[in-house]
């Protein structure tokens, strides 16, 4: 049995499949990620049949999220093996969107177990600085000796919310650059504002927007570009 195990996990804002859905899927079929962690997923009525049809159409398998989520959601492919789901609201604020976390406990075939989380951060700077904090509690009371948090944050690595996950996260893109940088709007980006965090003990090989892709499928998929982080994980 090998000590370490390399994996992809590609974190993506799908805008709730309002755009090209034939384009969504070819991009991420390119990225051929091992664990896929979604932003805005379908959460209304036909919410479930939608995550099955994405996660056939992408060579996937539901995992947890979505509509429990409050719009994140998590893919896997077949060699991650789901040991436990835990979804999660996060508190309510009047005028605001329901926020949420989809979060579970994946295994490999080297016995390596991980904490996986994807999040969707506020568009309120208070907000987001208050459930930060949720955020990685929920990633740490998985339990699993190490971790990722990937999603939409809202707001770059100078923001108060990304600085305060970075204290106990290593930020993915800032370790290993690998491709482009910035993620958002997809037409045009000029933010970084979705990112891929993990627990020291994780090794990255590399993270960022994947080079190589069509522009076209990239613009049609949603307004957010893809984030691709290609991690290494140790058995305990």
């Amino acid at each position: 049995m090998t000590r370490a195990v390399d994996f992809r996990l590609l974190s993506y804002n799908v805008r709730s499949l309002r755009d090209d859905r034939a384009a969504l899927a070819r991009v991420i079929r390119a990225c051929a990620p091992d664990v896929l962690c979604v932003q805005e997923a379908p959460r209304f009525a036909g919410w479930r049949a939608r995550a099955a049809r994405l996660a056939r159409a992408t060579g996937l398998m539901y995992v947890t999220g979505g509509a429990t989520a409050c719009g994140p959601m998590i893919l896997a492919a077949p060699r991650a093996l789901v040991a436990a789901t835990a979804d999660a609201t996060l508190p309510f604020t009047p005028g605001l969107h329901r926020r949420g976390v989809a979060s579970a406990v994946l295994r490999f075939a080297n016995g390596a177990r991980l904490a996986v989380a994807s999040c969707h951060l506020s568009l309120s700077a208070a907000e987001r600085l208050r459930h930060a904090p949720l955020v990685l509690e929920r990633l740490e009371r998985l339990g699993a000796p190490e971790g990722v948090l990937a999603g939409d944050l809202n707001e770059g690595p100078e923001g108060r919310a990304f600085r305060l996950l970075t204290r106990r996260l290593v930020d993915a893109r800032a370790a290993a650059p690998d491709g482009g940088e910035l993620t958002s709007p997809s037409a045009a980006p000029a933010r970084r504002i979705d990112a891929v965090l993990c627990t020291p003990g994780i090794t990255v090989l590399g993270c960022g927007v994947p080079e190589g892709l069509p522009r076209a499928d990239l613009v049609a998929a949603t307004d957010h570009l893809p984030v691709l982080a290609r991690l290494r994980v140790e058995a305990p």
